[in-house]
């Protein structure tokens, strides 16, 4: 988990008065996880944060699954996902469970017009192609190629783009991403043997303070419907917060790979857990030094996940005709491994230059009407001597 934080002004106590250099208060705002029993964060805003104006009619936004029970290997070309001008109108939906629902999304512009806040899950953003800045009442957050974005559920926040194309990997998770637990010490610090440390994580800076009334449209999503609420202050109006619930980023080249004699298995790639998932980055790393290691992953059967693995650039010894932005999804229940003659082929190699991200569930993902649209329908036959 981020660890304790504080940016901008705030009183010497807690639920006490914080008086405005001109008279009045400034308001505060308790954002809790898991009712009033682990961790949050405390918001003194300019104005009280309630004031809505009206409320629009609901927009539906639910998956639309095509195949509910997958029982094949797949493979999906990311990248023909067509741009769209809109953020939340570029985000399509490829797989999905009750746990997760993985995206993928070609925004073209900045959120101009409105901000947004995901009420139904905390989001991974990984920034495959552009730039920019994460904006939110916490702070700023500067990002760019390689970034995992963490943006707490309840957080509302806008994205403004330094690029017209960009390309995003995003994970909705209906629970709380955290670090492995076998990464951390008793009180929560990041240990020896952990990949990366807290000088890793990039946390928001540059507060800005909206001292603005108007028409701030908030669209926010709730089982599955986008809510466009109108409120008569500007969300970012934040004067100062502290705790340990924001958001922040992790660079996927901040990553340190752990290595050994013999091909090391997937946990030691870990990024994130959840109690329905987990995340891992594959980034450039020496091979196995054992004189006889075989370099390439064996074939294996992961007995209690499905495999969903996010190609982001390099290339990858142990399969064919990966591009860049590709998705393969492997199932409960079906050996997968190399390619035909990679295992050879990887015999003496010193290092692998291949950047990827990897989430495995532990429930059965669904594909949606999206995910047919771009999927290569004879990758299951991949695995036959050419």
């Amino acid at each position: 988990m981020p660890h304790y934080y504080s940016l901008g002004k705030i009183p010497h106590k807690r639920h006490t008065q914080f008086k405005k250099p001109g008279g009045g208060l400034f308001s505060e705002q308790l954002v809790s996880t898991e009712g009033f029993s682990d961790n949050y964060s405390l918001l003194y805003h300019t104005y009280p944060p309630t004031k809505v104006l009206k409320i629009d009619e609901p927009e539906n936004v639910a998956p639309k699954v095509a195949v509910e029970h997958n029982m094949q290997n797949r493979s999906f070309s990311g990248f023909s996902v067509k741009p769209e001008k809109d953020y939340l109108k570029s985000r399509k939906y490829v797989l999905v469970n009750n746990d997760v629902y993985i995206s993928l999304a070609a925004p073209q512009e900045s959120m101009k017009d409105y901000f947004y806040r995901n009420s139904d899950a905390h989001e991974m953003i990984f920034i495959h192609q552009g730039q920019g800045t994460l904006k939110t009442m916490y702070g700023n957050i500067d990002f760019g190629y390689g970034d995992h974005l963490i943006i707490p559920r309840g957080v509302t926040y806008q994205l403004n783009f330094a690029t017209a194309e960009n390309r995003l990997f995003i994970v909705e998770s209906f629970t709380p991403l955290r670090f492995p637990k076998r990464y951390l010490s008793r009180n929560g610090q990041l240990l020896e043997h952990a990949p990366f440390c807290e000088r890793d994580i990039r946390k928001p800076v540059m507060l800005e303070t909206h001292d603005e009334k108007g028409d701030f449209l908030i669209k926010i999503k709730r089982d599955n419907m986008i809510f466009p609420y109108h409120y008569q202050t500007h969300p970012f109006d934040v004067i100062g917060w502290d705790g340990f619930h924001f958001p922040y980023a992790l660079s996927i080249h901040d990553f340190e790979p752990i290595t050994g004699r013999v091909h090391q298995p997937p946990p030691v790639h870990q990024t994130f857990e959840t109690p329905t998932f987990v995340v891992c980055a594959f980034v450039p790393r020496l091979y196995d030094y054992h004189p006889e290691a075989i370099p390439a992953p064996y074939n294996h059967s992961n007995v209690d996940s499905d495999e969903v693995l996010y190609y982001v650039d390099g290339e990858f010894m142990s399969r064919k005709h990966v591009e860049k932005g590709m998705i393969t999804l492997h199932p409960t229940g079906i050996v997968h491994g190399p390619h035909p003659g990679a295992i050879e082929k990887s015999i003496g190699k010193h290092e692998t230059r291949e950047l990827a991200v990897m989430v495995d569930t532990f429930k059965p993902l669904k594909l949606t009407e999206q995910a047919l649209e771009i999927e290569d329908k004879d990758y299951y036959l991949s695995w036959l001597e050419e």
